[in-house]
């Protein structure tokens, strides 16, 4: 039995908790007990409030809120398709750009090989990336030596100073300097799929080597001896990328199977005066055999990559910049001797014709979207709509493109390929096949369905064949770019691309 003393105690707690709820407002815009009736009224006049919370506290919103006549009326036959090269799966980690470029560019060893498979190692790659990006910071931190550490160029570096993201140029500006090697030559390990443990590791190491080269500065330090500085930490980092990734080999055998035709039996044949018929019958028979050739990347590089003398160019639609403008931004570049990449802003049709362009021309379409945005990944679609939040909820949630990327609720996020488009007979885009890099559990089988709305709606940037625009659009490469600053949101987002 309790004691009086907590009995009172117990009764006085009663009495407080049964009294309605008082806040009184202490300034202007605070939420007061008036502003909370309010909102209670609100709530309780919701003729689905009962019904609502039962459902959304036992069930995933996004499940409640799936237009099921988007999936009823889905088709996903094209008229125009490029050939694909078969899903890959990029695994934990953000190399999203890195398997997209890989996926435009691999059908050219499967179709001067007659190959049915075949992989380029993105381990090899991402391998010389991360020194590369290690480098390009640690050169910027040099630069940015004198700045005070609040400045916001400064933080946004260390912010993240080495990670998986990147785009499209970033991956070809790899493959000039280092060349290319198969996936046999240099597999995949626990690290290059699993990213975050050795991206932490480096990051600490290059923050920490930011601290001690400012120190340097501040103690009147050379900028000779800075460097030397910089360039035995760079030892560490390479040394730690042999330990994560191996060590990339200079040289490989490139092992294949090739298809001959086995002239031998056209030979029997003729000798054993067999009918012309039967020589051609023989004719049509073939061998497998097994090649064996040694390369060095670059050499492999510029047998079956060097052709490619495409200029692709950045097309960005933003619509909260100026159309027709060129863009440059500072610090978009992974190899810091490069030169910093430059986007053409123009309106989304522009992005939509260049890449039915492309398609017709048999070529891949490298591309950047927001891939979060009304995704249903159980039948592979991405459609506007998918999931009809506003009606559920009975909150309008709908915004422009604009303000989505001026806001921060929109960014570049995801690298993909455009392998298809299915047009009505005027030529206009219904639809276009996706092709990823998650794997086949998701999806269609690793592919999506995007329909012309939500390319629309989502789709930020595309890399054309620049010999496919119209000379107008192309002059627009030949104007001064207006330099965006490292900080701003927009561009900053396209060098993170995961």
């Amino acid at each position: 039995m309790l004691k009086p003393r907590f009995m009172l105690i117990c009764i006085a707690m009663a009495l407080a908790l049964a009294v309605p709820l008082v806040v009184a407002a202490q300034e202007k815009g605070a939420i007061d007990s008036t502003l909370l009736a309010r909102f209670e009224k609100r709530a309780a006049d919701d003729p689905n409030l009962t019904r609502m919370i039962n459902a959304a506290t036992n069930n995933d919103i996004r499940d409640l809120s799936l237009n099921r006549e988007l999936i009823r009326t889905h088709d996903s036959r094209f008229n125009f398709e490029v050939k694909a090269t078969g899903i890959i799966d990029q695994k934990n980690s953000g190399r999203c750009w890195m398997f997209a470029g890989a996926n435009a560019v691999t059908p050219r060893v499967m179709n001067k090989l007659k190959l049915s498979d075949f992989n380029l190692s993105e381990a090899y790659l991402a391998f010389w990336d991360k020194l590369e990006k290690s480098n390009l910071f640690l050169e910027t931190m040099i630069q940015l030596r004198d700045r005070n550490i609040d400045d916001r160029s400064l933080q946004m570096w260390l912010e993240a100073p080495m990670g998986d993201g990147g785009w499209w140029s970033y991956f070809e500006k790899l493959l000039k300097k280092y060349g290319a090697i198969p996936a046999s030559a240099m597999p995949e390990t626990k690290q290059s799929s699993a990213t975050d443990r050795v991206n932490g590791l480096l990051n600490t190491l290059l923050r920490k080597t930011t601290a001690e080269i400012r120190r340097m500065h501040r103690a009147g330090e050379t900028e000779q001896n800075i460097r030397q500085y910089k360039e035995n930490i760079l030892a560490d980092v390479y040394k730690l990328l042999v330990y994560a990734y191996g060590q990339p080999p200079k040289e490989f055998v490139f092992r294949y199977e090739e298809t001959k035709k086995d002239t031998t039996a056209i030979s029997l044949a003729i000798d054993s005066s067999k009918t012309m018929d039967s020589a051609k019958t023989k004719d049509s028979s073939e061998t497998k055999i097994l090649v064996d050739r040694h390369f060095t990347p670059q050499s492999f590089f510029k047998e079956y990559y060097g052709d490619m003398t495409t200029d692709y160019v950045a097309l960005v639609h933003n619509p909260a910049m100026k159309d027709a403008t060129l863009y440059e931004l500072m610090g978009s570049r992974n190899v810091f001797e490069d030169s910093d990449v430059r986007f053409l802003n123009l309106p989304i049709a522009k992005l939509k014709e260049y890449s039915y362009k492309m398609i017709l021309d048999s070529q891949i379409v490298w591309f950047a979207c927001d891939v979060g945005r009304d995704n249903y990944g159980d039948s592979g679609m991405f459609a506007v709509n998918i999931y009809d939040y506003s009606t559920t909820l009975g909150i309008d949630l709908k915004t422009t493109k604009a303000d989505r990327i001026n806001y921060r609720d929109m960014t570049p996020n995801h690298a993909m390929v455009l392998l298809a488009v299915d047009t009505t007979e005027a030529g206009v885009p219904r639809k276009w096949r996706v092709e990823n890099s998650w794997g086949t559990s998701r999806g269609s089988g690793g592919y999506w369905t995007m329909y012309d709305s939500w390319f629309d709606e989502n789709v930020l940037l595309v890399i054309v064949d620049k010999k496919l625009m119209s000379e107008t659009d192309a002059a627009m490469f030949d104007q001064k770019p207006v330099v965006i600053e490292d900080w701003q949101t927009f561009f900053r987002a396209l060098t993170r691309l995961q």
